[in-house]
């Protein structure tokens, strides 16, 4: 690690979260911490976990990918 704030010492997770920001916070109005809390989740599990497709999976959902990869 560098220094407090570097972003290039955890690129996955300030990718990750630039993702879930302009993705899902930016356009959300959320009254309680609660609501904030399922979208969040449903938005990882549903979304960034299942369908999203992924440019280093070769442009497929994490699932079909460990199909596949199952399948050889």
């Amino acid at each position: 690690m560098s220094c407090k704030g570097n972003g290039y010492d955890n690129a996955v997770a300030e990718s990750f979260f630039s993702i879930l920001k302009n993705e899902l916070v930016h356009h959300q109005t959320h009254r309680t911490l609660y609501d904030e809390s399922r979208e969040v989740f449903a938005f990882i599990e549903g979304l960034y976990n299942r369908q999203r497709l992924y440019q280093s999976l070769g442009y497929l959902m994490p699932l079909e990918f460990e199909r596949r990869a199952s399948d050889s």
